[in-house]
């Protein structure tokens, strides 16, 4: 599946340090169906979990918006 990263999604991830690859890596291990999830997951070198909003349509995921999770909220 191919990943594409929004203009947002890009700018948020240079703002919090976020690379791009440690967004690809946490959206492998991911079995997503066709619409917009929200995935909030524990990466290592982060104090708080980051949050992952994707579109995802036919074989194109699309990264709308990446950032850490404030106060280490959950869902």
């Amino acid at each position: 599946m191919e990943i594409r990263f929004s203009r947002y999604a890009k700018r948020r991830a240079k703002l919090y340090g976020i690379s791009e690859t440690t967004i690809i890596d946490t959206l492998r291990d991911l079995k997503p169906h066709q619409g917009e999830h929200e995935i909030i997951k524990e990466v290592s070198g982060f104090k708080y979990p980051l949050k992952i909003i994707v579109s995802i349509e036919k074989d194109l995921m699309t990264v709308i918006t990446n950032c850490p999770l404030k106060k280490g909220r959950k869902k």
